[in-house]
């Protein structure tokens, strides 16, 4: 074997989608109760990925809930300790491993909760109310009838659902704890322009207007199409608006004045705020951190990345210094893309480039395509660049990478092939798609996994990508840069506001110094950090680890180290957290090595 990633390598029983045996029954029954939690928890996820039976269904965020659900996950992981290790096979081992993490990450993220009242007082534009009832039309189809029956009780259950969670914020506010003041302000300016929609264009009319245009796709005859119609119009009219603007009107006279001012956006400055902190670090990236070292990691990464960027600055644009080198960068409107045709129609030849060039670094490739689909109206203005939806599990709809195409002015043109890399294909797509396709695991293991996973291989293959030769000029490396100097200074700004109190613009300015970033996408994205707690820390997190396994393996294997054979390593168990990823490549090093 040998480094060399033209050369054709056969997979055939070595791929790991090939059925295993099957685990130990309690192991088995263990795995399988806790999938059934996290679908009952989640049923919006549950719908998200294909499973059909909670459609009907919206999240319970009433405390009681929350502490009812820590409960049985709790007794999942006392009756996993009794499960030995030392009997199990190989593949039973990881599911042990992966299942142990995927519990104590579970109740860690609950515990959060509970400690800090993080889900009570948190305002997120980004995934919280309205964004998150706008996007379900978005994966919830219609094929029948008994699913346009589903899909009314959920919309008449959004009433219930957004009062609960207005409920909770105002036990909260007594309490005194209260949300951040910009993410605030932005969920108001949203509602306001939910307010504002018209019928033929509200997301959720959209079910009502399609099966009008094609009752039969739904498999309903034309008047109970209609029928439906009215119904669903009736709901949104008469019990999702008037829920969505007594939200709105909780938001701007009792959340607003109490909020947090931008000096103090950072979850340390809520009472349980550092307890809380230290448990969403071990959630997202799998690994017992602390703040003050993921805090000096981002430092020298930054520091790392700012000297690449006055380097390939002097080369490229005859500037001095990484100073001079970001204005440019942000400041040059040549650089910038003029219509939003543009921007989807190089993410469109970026995907066909790397769909073809897969097959000489992967052995395993995924059977579910990938399409680009452009944000909605509802969620681009404070919506961050990009995002990837997983393919139904069912395989009714791809994966999907979602595009920010609003004022593409503001949008780089070198940054916009190392994001479709990220979120599509090789990154996110290419690793989800693969997970959801492998064959004799437990379902949790096709479909969850630690933050520093996912998003440590997103931002491994964009560096990946510029080895596959897949960027179509020397400029597109700026995009590497800065994302790279991105997820670096993550590291720096989200335990800055979250651990040492750090001021939103003291954030921002970081960002500002240090990457290429448009100044509306790092807004945005600070904001981002200020409502979800830690999950930026992931990204780097996970590339470095992915970084460290794959010199290890080179500097072990020499001559025989494969690519194609690491990169089946560490997708080919599904989304493990990182201890559990180091035992595998280093066991697969080792059976290499052995011949």
């Amino acid at each position: 074997m040998h480094d060399d990633p033209t050369r054709p390598r056969s997979v055939g029983a070595h791929d790991p989608r090939a059925a295993r045996p099957g685990a130990p029954s309690v192991l088995a029954d263990l795995a399988g109760r806790y999938w059934d939690e996290v679908l009952r928890d989640d049923p919006l996820a549950a719908t998200s990925l294909g499973d059909r039976r909670h459609d009907d269904q919206l999240p319970d965020p009433r405390p009681a809930a929350r502490a009812e659900i820590r409960q049985r996950l709790a007794g999942l992981r006392e009756s996993l300790r009794a499960v030995p290790a030392a009997a199990l096979d190989e593949g039973d081992r990881v599911t042990r491993s992966a299942l142990e993490e995927a519990l104590v990450g579970h109740v860690a993220r609950l515990d959060a909760g509970r400690i800090s009242g993080l889900d009570a007082w948190t305002v997120d534009p980004l995934e919280g109310l309205p964004s998150q009832l706008l996007d379900i039309p978005a994966y919830q189809s219609l094929g029948s009838p008994e699913h346009a029956r589903a899909l009314a009780a959920r919309w008449r259950a959004m009433g219930p659902y957004v009062d609960a969670t207005v409920a909770n914020l105002r036990a909260s506010l007594a309490e005194g704890r209260a949300p951040a003041r910009a993410p605030v302000a932005r969920v108001v300016e949203q509602l306001d322009r939910v307010a504002r929609t018209p019928d033929a264009e509200d997301p959720l009319l959209a079910p009502a207007r399609s099966v009008v245009a094609d009752a039969a796709s739904a498999g309903m005859a034309a008047d109970a199409a209609a029928a439906f119609a009215a119904e669903l119009g009736e709901i949104v009219r008469a019990v999702v608006r008037p829920a969505l603007a007594r939200l709105r009107g909780a938001l701007a006279d009792e959340a607003m004045p109490a909020s947090r001012p931008d000096e103090r956006p950072g979850i340390v400055h809520v009472a349980g705020g550092a307890e809380a902190y230290a448990l969403l670090i071990r959630f997202h990236t799998s690994l017992p951190l602390a703040a003050a070292e993921l805090h000096e990691t981002g430092l020298r990464e930054v520091e790392r990345i700012d000297a690449e960027f006055a380097d390939l600055g002097a080369r490229l644009l005859g500037t001095k210094g990484t100073a001079e080198t970001l204005a440019r960068l942000r400041d040059d409107p040549a650089l910038r893309f003029a219509t939003r045709a543009e921007i989807h129609a190089v993410a469109e030849r970026s995907l066909d480039r790397a769909r073809e060039a897969l097959p000489a670094w992967f052995g395993i490739l995924p059977r579910t395509p990938c399409v680009v689909v452009p944000m909605g109206p509802h969620e681009e203005e404070h919506g961050t660049i990009a995002y990837y939806r997983q393919p139904a599990a069912d395989g009714s709809r791809p994966g999907q990478y979602y595009l920010n195409l609003s004022a593409p002015e503001t949008r780089p043109r070198y940054e916009a092939e190392a994001l479709a890399f990220h979120e599509s294909i090789p990154g996110h797509h290419l690793q989800i798609a693969i997970g959801q396709e492998l064959t004799g695991l437990p379902e949790f293991r096709k479909h969850l996994g630690p933050t520093a996973f996912f998003e440590g291989w997103g931002l491994y293959t964009e560096r990946l990508a510029d080895e596959m030769g897949l960027y179509s000029g020397a400029m597109d490396r700026f995009g590497v840069l800065s994302f790279d100097a991105w997820r670096a200074g993550r590291l720096v700004v989200d335990t800055g506001m979250h651990a040492l109190g750090w001021s939103r613009d003291r954030a921002i300015a970081f960002m500002r110094e240090h990457t290429a970033l448009g100044g509306n996408n790092i807004a945005n994205e600070v904001d981002r950090y200020i409502v979800w707690p830690g999950q930026a820390l992931a990204y780097k997190t996970g590339q470095l680890e992915i970084l460290r396994l794959r010199d290890e393996a080179r500097e072990e294997l020499g001559a025989s180290f494969d690519i194609r054979a690491f990169h089946d390593a560490v997708l080919g168990d599904g989304a493990v957290p990182l201890e559990t990823l180091r035992a595998i490549v280093r066991g697969r090093s080792a059976a290499a090595r052995r011949g």
